[in-house]
């Protein structure tokens, strides 16, 4: 490994794998079947290891670079070998500093395997899906399930779409972009020219940009328009999807008046039980960029 790592800040090993497979490359994918202890990463955490690449981390960096040598010899054998680290561990000289034990399965995949196209279509169409393997007989079931031969389970990517148009929802959707998210900026009629984002940008109406884009709980929609026409319109039409999360900027001060007039509009009081008002952890955050963390977090502490 060399003195530094940034393919350490990977989790979702999906794109490494469809990247191999369209490159015509057979991976090993490498993953935490059982933990023990307190270290950094628990079970399902993966690696992905090429004949000249790897991603993925799975200890913070203490025995990562032994693991790929092991994919690697993998990727020769074709073989799924179970690596014990820590107590019990054959490899006495790679320890693992927070103690405890980690229990590897890795196995080789072939560019072709029928699976890598189920799991892209699983990707694409936003379904949640359980990866197994039970010594290399590998299967992709709908749903999160809970079985012994369960590798991971894969969620759609988390998605989010910041309405507004002022600094506030710019540094959210900055912040939403730089986790790896995928993420929407809604103006509506703004400019024809989009954000410097790496986001994608809407200029529709807030119902017409939700009905187009879909949401599902995996979708986090935060609002900061500052025009309270506009926030009224883009919170009802929010908690009328399925959208695991929804927040609006604004102060508490404001709230019961906002409350009372969705109310009035027909929202019913379950739905309104799901908006985060005021948006956002309360870590004192003042600044967009602090409000913003403060709602990335926020979102993160809502997928439960």
């Amino acid at each position: 490994m060399t003195d530094w790592y940034p393919a350490g800040l990977e989790d979702d090993m999906r794109p490494r794998m469809f990247a191999a497979a369209d490159a015509g490359q057979p991976f090993a994918l490498v993953t935490i079947v059982a933990a023990q202890g307190g270290g950094p990463r628990g079970v399902g955490a993966q690696m992905v290891v090429t004949a000249d690449d790897m991603g993925g981390f799975l200890s913070g960096g203490c025995i990562e670079a032994d693991v790929a040598l092991h994919a690697r010899d993998v990727l020769e054998s074709g073989q799924v070998v179970r690596l014990v680290y820590g107590e019990g561990s054959p490899f006495v000289d790679t320890r693992l500093p927070c103690g405890g034990r980690l229990d590897l399965q890795v196995e080789r995949f072939t560019p072709d395997d029928p699976l890598l196209a189920d799991l892209r279509a699983a990707r694409d169409h936003r379904r949640l899906a359980t990866l197994t393997s039970d010594q290399g007989r590998r299967d992709l079931v709908p749903g999160d399930v809970q079985r012994p031969d369960r590798l991971r389970a894969y969620a759609p990517s988390q998605r989010l779409i910041v309405i507004g148009a002022d600094a506030f929802a710019l540094a959210i959707a900055e912040e939403g972009a730089r986790q790896g998210w995928e993420t929407v900026f809604v103006r509506p009629n703004g400019p024809e020219a989009p954000p410097p984002l790496a986001a994608a940008y809407l200029r529709d109406a807030p119902a017409a940009a939700l009905e187009r884009l879909g949401c599902d709980r995996w979708t986090a929609v935060a609002i900061a328009t500052h025009d309270a026409d506009l926030d009224h319109q883009a919170i009802k039409a929010a908690l009328a999807t399925d959208a695991g999360y929804v927040g609006v900027l604004g102060s508490r001060r404001r709230l019961p008046d906002r409350l009372d007039r969705l109310r009035s509009d027909g929202v019913p009081d379950d739905a309104l039980a799901r908006l985060k008002a005021p948006i956002g952890l309360r870590i004192g955050a003042r600044a967009p960029r602090e409000v913003a963390v403060s709602v990335v977090g926020e979102i993160i502490g809502a997928r439960g």
